[in-house]
């Protein structure tokens, strides 16, 4: 087991430990709220990530949620306190996510998703951002927003980029749970394990980061981005791409659809 030592500022949900070879491991720790996001908790998720880009000690990067849960996605509070803002305010906070994610699909260290239990709507985008997804046998996933009225609309060039236009067109539109090992199908998730054995398989992914040259990794990372030509998020595509989600997330929201659905999710009623 890697020895880890708390020398990165982390705040209460979310916390960064940076251990003495180089590993960083950043935990959404709202286990209460099923390590749900919102607003702020992306802000602290971004400065984290531009924080340890840019470290020279990093050599690889985990992301795992606290609790038996990764993520249950957006927090609906919060997108219910969007939903009363004006279309313009929608765009700029879908902004942030879009940032977000963006610096974890680009960052240049090798990163990794331990996905500890269910991951959920916009958690399934921040996995499609890794490198390497270890899953525990007993988790499950599911592109929800369908459900409630609203789109998974900043999250679906990185979800398509990973898995492809047929599954994502299934997963996304037809709102259907999905296992761990059909998430090893779809390309998704690399490797799942028993949940006792989810720790060993992460030291073993460190053991072989570490076992590998890191300016390789970045070049290759960079190479692999350029190859993309085809995707929405090539970098010739990448700022229609995320003015477009953008703009789709935030008349989603403020949509009669998305605003009933948000209420009746919230109050455990039927959705019109």
């Amino acid at each position: 087991m890697t020895n880890m030592t708390n020398t990165i500022p982390s705040t209460h949900w979310l916390t960064c430990q940076l251990s003495s070879a180089g590993i960083a491991t950043v935990t959404l720790n709202r286990p209460d709220k099923h390590n749900a996001f919102d607003d702020q908790l992306i802000q602290l998720f971004i400065t984290q990530l531009q924080t340890l880009a840019i470290n020279d000690s990093v050599r690889g990067l985990i992301i795992t949620g606290a609790g038996g849960s990764f993520s249950a996605g957006a927090d609906l509070a919060w997108m219910q306190r969007m939903a009363k803002y004006d279309e313009a305010a929608n765009v700029a906070d879908a902004a942030q996510l879009a940032l977000l994610l963006n610096l974890l699909d680009r960052f240049p260290k090798p990163t990794l998703a331990l996905v500890n239990g269910g991951a959920f709507g916009g958690a399934v985008g921040l996995i499609a951002c890794c490198d390497s997804v270890i899953s525990a046998d007993n988790a499950s996933f599911c592109l929800s927003e369908v459900r409630i009225g609203l789109i998974p609309a900043v999250i679906s060039p990185f979800v398509v980029n990973k898995i492809g236009m047929s599954w994502s067109r299934h997963l996304m539109t037809s709102a259907m749970a999905f296992s761990a090992g059909q998430a090893l199908t779809y390309g998704l998730v690399h490797q799942v394990v028993a949940l006792s054995e989810l720790h060993r398989a992460k030291d073993h992914w460190i053991k072989v980061t570490l076992g590998n040259s890191p300016k390789a990794v970045a070049k290759i990372k960079q190479l692999l981005h350029q190859y993309n030509t085809h995707s929405p998020l090539a970098k010739e595509n990448l700022a229609e791409t995320t003015v477009l989600t953008t703009r789709a997330i935030a008349k989603s929201r403020v949509s009669p659809s998305g605003q009933e659905g948000l209420k009746a999710f919230l109050t455990k009623t039927q959705a019109p």
